[in-house]
């Protein structure tokens, strides 16, 4: 079960983004945007990924390694937040799980416990998983929790090319979102939350017969939240963000050299980050064609997800970068957009504005593409 931790959690936030809040034909403050690099300085030691966000706003958190979970020895917890407002993208760590029919192996593992990593606990669908797990641990410190809102986007899930078929193992996976308010440090708060589904079911023949052992794990696991009534209007800043983010082919690489090194050696934890170092220190920097091609499904997956909903949504323009050579999707609704050597940008539709006004940066118009 290869993942990339990072960027796949956050790309299908393209689904059911709207529109509205936005005020059209009023003249609006210029926009600005930085890019962040996101080293994995505990774990890989490179740029892991980068991600365009306001330059007014923090990223906090990033990628945990625990090594408890072969299949899945670090986990991504991450903030993007306005420390100026209420805005706020949250991704939340994937959660692995175990489960069996196997009653002598519950009787050693029951409910809640750890088997090989893995908590135990029977499996559910994306909603229950959001509603019964996700939301009482992650939304514990909140009161007067609502529901407002809850669907099932199966065609998400497949998108994103979650549960492909498997010799000898039974695959399913389905996705859904649940929007709920609540009220936290007295305000109220409006939140939507996704997550994907997948479990994987395989026969185990023991001396007593034939038992079915499931691995199952909730991920993809992100939401959007804001003060209520504040929500809709972020939409244009959300969508760029998911947008940029681009995860290093190279990190990618030697995380699934890594997965696939513990699952091999069935290693259940590695306390210290020496051991962890001396293993990457080993691996190969040149990427195998499995690991390149799995890669380049997964990102072709993702810019036709943001192809095809940012032509629907029309909450993003596409803009040439002369400088990095590349298109790039920012907010739309503004005249002109500029950029400089520092992965900086700025949107403004007031034709006079001029960034390099008063600036010793040399800012470069971007043309729209059309």
């Amino acid at each position: 079960m290869e993942k990339v931790i990072i960027i796949s959690i956050l790309t299908f936030l393209l689904f059911n983004l709207s529109n509205s809040g936005w005020t059209e034909g009023l003249k609006q403050e210029p926009v600005k945007f930085k890019t962040f690099q996101y080293v994995d300085k505990d774990g890989i030691g490179i740029e892991a990924f980068r991600v365009l966000i306001p330059s007014d706003w923090k990223l906090e958190g990033g990628i945990h390694w625990i090594l408890d979970n072969p299949a899945m020895p670090a986990i991504t917890i991450l903030k993007i937040a306005n420390p100026k407002g209420s805005e706020e993208l949250e991704v939340f760590p994937n959660q692995m799980f175990f489960w069996t029919n196997n009653q002598m192996l519950l009787s050693m593992f029951p409910i809640g416990s750890k088997y090989f990593g893995s908590e135990v606990h029977p499996p559910t669908d994306p909603i229950g998983f959001i509603q019964d797990i996700l939301i009482p641990r992650a939304r514990h410190n909140v009161s007067n929790i609502r529901l407002i809102e809850k669907e099932r986007i199966p065609d998400l899930a497949k998108q994103l090319g979650a549960g492909k078929q498997q010799p000898g193992i039974t695959v399913s996976a389905d996705s859904g979102k649940m929007k709920i308010e609540y009220q936290q440090n007295g305000k109220w708060f409006e939140e939507v939350i996704f997550a994907v589904v997948e479990s994987f079911t395989f026969p185990i023949q023991t001396m007593y017969g034939s038992v079915a052992n499931t691995n199952w794990v909730g991920d993809y696991l992100f939401s959007f939240k804001a003060e209520k009534g504040k929500l809709d209007a972020s939409t244009k800043t959300f969508q760029t963000i998911i947008n940029s983010f681009q995860v290093n082919p190279q990190w990618f690489n030697k995380y699934s050299q890594l997965v696939e090194y513990l699952i091999q050696a069935q290693i259940k934890r590695i306390n210290a980050i020496g051991q962890i170092s001396r293993i990457i220190s080993q691996m190969s920097n040149e990427i195998s064609d499995i690991n390149m091609q799995a890669y380049q499904n997964r990102q072709a997956t993702y810019d036709r997800i943001s192809e095809n909903f940012s032509q629907t949504i029309r909450g993003v323009d596409s803009y040439y970068d002369p400088i990095e050579q590349r298109p790039i999707e920012l907010p739309s609704g503004y005249n002109n957009a500029w950029t400089n050597s520092l992965g900086e940008y700025i949107l403004s539709d007031n034709s006079s504005f001029n960034p390099n006004v008063e600036s010793n940066l040399n800012w470069q118009r971007m043309e729209l593409k059309k």
